[in-house]
């Protein structure tokens, strides 16, 4: 497109997969293979959000970050983007919102693990999300209780899609969601930072 965004058809089904990536990992890519596996999904894209200027202990550099996914996440159907940089959006209701308008006649799916099924609720215009588009949650190891107690799927219990009929998703129409079980990469960011394993430069 010509202001910089991937190009996609009317029709196509498209997961979303938003976050910092600060540093992406198996995790994302293990859990990427499975939403376009399970999901019924044309293709998935990686939204790697920019840093907040207003804090101090923001992510690594943004290029440092889409560099290290896209030789991590090498796969034909999956595009990492700086969609939201280029958008200006920060919220996800927001990119949302822009990418529908953007994009008449793609259906695209919210995809995020369990654990952020579990603290939705604090998500600015959480529920805005629920209405706009399908959301698709891959359960992750040890947060499976507390997303299906989480405020969010008591509320929208009666737009969820069961899990073996997940492949209706991305056709489902708002709201709707769809919980699925699968085999999880016990890896998080925040514990390859902890241990040392990401290395950013220091900011002046």
């Amino acid at each position: 497109m010509a202001d910089g965004l991937p190009y996609l058809r009317p029709g196509q089904s498209v997961g979303l997969l938003g976050g910092s990536f600060d540093p992406p990992h198996e995790g994302h890519v293990h859990i990427t293979h499975e939403a376009l596996k399970l999901f019924g999904l044309d293709r998935v894209w990686w939204l790697v959000s920019p840093g907040n200027p207003l804090k101090m202990q923001g992510p690594a550099p943004m290029v440092q970050r889409l560099t290290v996914a896209r030789a991590l996440m090498d796969h034909p159907r999956v595009t990492v983007t700086d969609i939201e940089a280029r958008l200006g959006t920060r919220a996800t209701a927001d990119t949302i919102a822009a990418l529908t308008m953007r994009y008449p006649g793609v259906r695209f799916v919210w995809l995020m693990g369990a654990d952020n099924l579990a603290s939705f609720h604090h998500w600015q215009n959480w529920q805005s999300i629920f209405k706009m588009v399908p959301v698709g949650v891959l359960a992750r190891p040890g947060d499976r209780i507390a997303a299906r107690m989480s405020p969010a799927a008591r509320l929208y219990r009666q737009h969820r899609i069961d899990g073996q009929a997940s492949h209706f998703l991305a056709h489902a129409s708002a709201p709707a969601w769809c919980f699925v079980n699968v085999p999880m990469v016990a890896q998080s960011s925040s514990a390859i930072r902890k241990a040392g394993g990401w290395r950013k430069p220091s900011r002046s």
